[in-house]
């Protein structure tokens, strides 16, 4: 093969199957969470459990077994979204989280979402190594939320806090970077 032809992936490949495998879990635990009882609240725990897994797991097979595609790129952080965006709401029509978390925190998720579908033309910009860090961060704050016995508020609302905090501080960072890529690319066309 010579050096500048690439290799063309599928997006029917095992890292995108288990970023849609997250996105269709996100109704499993919407239900699970809203039917009354303990049994119930640790299958949605489970469920949550498991698809975030995915989203951990997806990102290594794309990434050791070079299965990076565009669809991937932009369908993992739909799907991560969906499942923190769900369980956020979910957490807040409950009672058990106040709206005003899960309004920053999707606030900044859909605008993000919303840049990076305009920018679509331009580039891709894959997530930061802080976008990890929020997305464990709120996956964490989400887990003790969900969990079956009380936890101390002071631990909640540290981890919370942590994610809200991360959460609005990558946006920002997103933005310069959407910005310094709109820049490049008007540059490249206008020579």
């Amino acid at each position: 093969m010579k050096r500048d032809e690439r290799r063309v992936v599928s997006p029917w490949n095992i890292a995108n199957v288990l970023t849609v495998l997250r996105l269709v879990l996100v109704p499993f635990f919407v239900v699970c969470l809203f039917v009354p009882g303990t049994g119930w609240r640790v299958a949605a725990l489970a469920v949550f459990a498991v698809a975030s897994i995915t989203d951990h797991l997806d990102g290594e097979l794309a990434r050791r077994y070079g299965l990076i595609t565009d669809f991937g790129k932009i369908a993992d952080p739909i799907a991560d979204k969906a499942l923190t965006g769900a369980a956020l709401v979910c957490l807040s029509v409950l009672g058990e989280l106040p709206w005003w978390v899960t309004i920053v925190i999707l606030g900044r998720e859909l605008g993000i979402t919303a840049l990076r579908l305009v920018l679509l033309r331009h580039a891709v910009i894959p997530a930061s190594y802080g976008g990890k860090v929020k997305t464990v961060l709120q996956i964490a704050a989400i887990v003790l939320y969900l969990l079956p016995f009380p936890v101390p508020g002071p631990i909640l609302w540290v981890v919370m806090g942590g994610a809200v905090v991360v959460t609005v501080a990558t946006g920002v960072d997103y933005i310069f970077r959407a910005v310094k890529l709109r820049k490049v690319a008007q540059q490249a066309r206008e020579e």
